[in-house]
């Protein structure tokens, strides 16, 4: 991977490493008269066509707890609990966690801690740029090492950093095997999971076969109980249509559907879990040179929208406007959005801010006609030209010239991150389940050296994120809030919408984790 792709590579798999994360809901119980299939297979659908199955790449997150464990995992209620290790303590600069003794590798070889912490230290190499390992490991420089005897690893940070259990502890675990011959891991699975990937098939199906004498799934789970499904077949299916048709039919057993196509499958039978999601999270362009450098302008531009109206496009007539910018069920997730975005008469706030109208009506300020450059792509997220178009709708009844443009990924990414040729994007948020994830983006070196596309300076923002980092896991959630909360009245940036997907099940229950992803142990098969 070309290092220059490599920052928008990490927002786009964000949402599907994150969605590893552990156990977070499950679905309605089958009645009594649906008794579990032993043996059976369960069709899992997917929308696009899984370029390789590495782990620690763009493309393999997704499908990576069915071969591979992580050190720990998350319960329904947030707590960690356990996965390969059974044991963990973390402060901000150090992590150690202790390995569940007889945990084998799909090989049959014995997992040492040595090999954890060979995995970590080969997924943190920058030279390697494994962009899926690079979106859930810490942001900062660490040093893995292991006691095998005592089957411990212990990683030391270079600066610290909050949440080193739920970064390094949920990072799947590659064997020794498959460290040796990277390459095979496009097209083979080396791992501790509950199944092993044994048919591959360009743009689709993959076959997953269930392991034998499995025993470390989440809280300890295996997957010898009534009704696992003894094959998970993965099949491309891009169209929603097509999807929720094979819902109905039975054609698969396991699919995301967003959209207009969940309202026919409401009150046909199928099992469903909804996902919180966030539709829209825009950034203005605060470069040097940009109008939105402005913050006085960036104020007052949020305050003319209609939040309630953008939400209702963004999610298709059902929305609630947005109350952070991380999903629902994030950790720190809190209510922050409306309190603290601008507000109020944003012709006021303009006329105070030096900006009039001149005799055509345009807005202007030191002779300088307000233009903006508004982008978006319906790649991203169907509703999102729409939300734009409301968006300029407003802007234009103050007084600014709008170009509004509808770019396709390759485009808006470019846009974003190589030319900087934009005032600004409303695009899908990266979804992250911890709110240090976001920190590149809202601060620090802009592309190529950094993340932070929209040159955001905030310097309280900033402050208190060197506070939070401080403060191991949750106990910084009222810093990390605060720090949020300065992005707000900054108009840093705007969430436009909390929504949900929606994962159906055919005939089956599961458990899924943050971002909507299934948990393999969890499916049950039933008739």
């Amino acid at each position: 991977m070309h290092r220059r792709t490599l920052p928008v590579r990490i927002a786009v798999v964000a949402a599907v490493i994150a969605a590893s994360a552990g156990c977070s809901g499950n679905l309605p119980t089958p009645s009594a008269s649906s008794p579990v299939v032993i043996g059976g297979t369960v069709r899992v659908a997917t929308a696009s066509e899984i370029a390789s199955f590495d782990p620690y790449s763009a493309f393999g997150t997704g499908t990576a707890r069915y071969a591979y464990d992580s050190l720990i995992n998350v319960a329904a209620d947030g707590a960690v609990v356990s996965g390969l290790a059974t044991n963990w303590q973390a402060s901000a600069t150090s992590a150690t966690f202790t390995l569940r003794p007889g945990v084998t590798c799909s090989d049959g070889t014995v997992l040492k801690a040595s090999d954890v912490a060979n995995a970590l230290t080969y997924a943190s190499d920058p030279g390697r740029q494994l962009a899926g390992a690079q979106a859930t490991l810490p942001s900062v420089p660490f040093t893995a090492t292991a006691d095998d005897p005592a089957g411990t690893v212990s990683v030391t940070t270079a600066a610290p950093y909050s949440f080193l259990t739920r970064t390094l502890g949920l990072l799947p675990i590659v064997c020794p095997a498959g460290l040796r011959d990277p390459k095979s891991l496009a097209r083979a699975s080396s791992g501790t999971g509950p199944y092993v990937l044994s048919g591959y098939t360009p743009g689709g199906p993959y076959v997953f076969t269930l392991r034998e004498g499995y025993a470390w799934g989440p809280g300890g789970a295996t997957n010898a109980a009534p009704g696992q499904p003894a094959r998970i077949v993965v099949s491309v299916v891009p169209q929603a249509s097509t999807v929720a048709n094979l819902l109905l039919t039975g054609g698969v057993n396991i699919a995301t559907v967003n959209g207009p196509d969940r309202s026919r499958l409401t009150g046909r039978g199928l099992g469903a879990v909804e996902v919180p999601t966030v539709v829209g999270l825009t950034f203005f362009n605060e470069r040097r040179g940009r109008p939105l450098g402005d913050p006085a302008l960036r104020r007052a531009l949020v305050a003319a929208l209609d939040r309630a109206g953008l939400a209702n496009v963004a999610a298709g007539g059902t929305g609630k406007a947005a109350t952070h910018f991380t999903a629902t069920d994030a950790v720190c997730h809190t209510d922050l959005a409306a309190a603290n975005l601008p507000a109020g008469d944003a012709e006021q706030a303009l006329r105070s801010a030096g900006w009039t109208r001149t005799t055509d009506g345009r807005l202007a300020k030191d002779g300088r006609v307000l233009h903006l450059r508004l982008i978006t792509s319906p790649d991203v997220g169907a509703t999102l030209p729409s939300v734009a178009e409301l968006m300029a709708r407003s802007w234009t009844a103050l007084g600014a010239q709008v170009q509004l443009v509808s770019e396709n990924l390759n485009a808006l990414v470019n846009a974003m991150y190589q030319e900087a040729n934009f005032d600004v994007v409303v695009g899908s948020t990266p979804g992250f389940l911890l709110p240090a994830a976001f920190v590149p983006f809202f601060s620090g070196p802009s592309p190529a050296e950094g993340l932070n596309f929209a040159g955001i300076d905030n310097p309280e923002y900033s402050r208190l994120v060197a506070r939070a980092l401080q403060e191991p896991d949750t106990a910084g959630c009222a810093t990390w809030n605060e720090a949020a909360t300065a992005l707000f009245r900054s108009a840093d940036t705007l969430p436009i919408a909390d929504g949900a997907s929606t994962v159906y099940g055919y005939r089956t229950t599961f458990a899924v984790g943050f971002g909507g992803a299934v948990v393999p142990t969890s499916i049950r098969l039933h008739g």
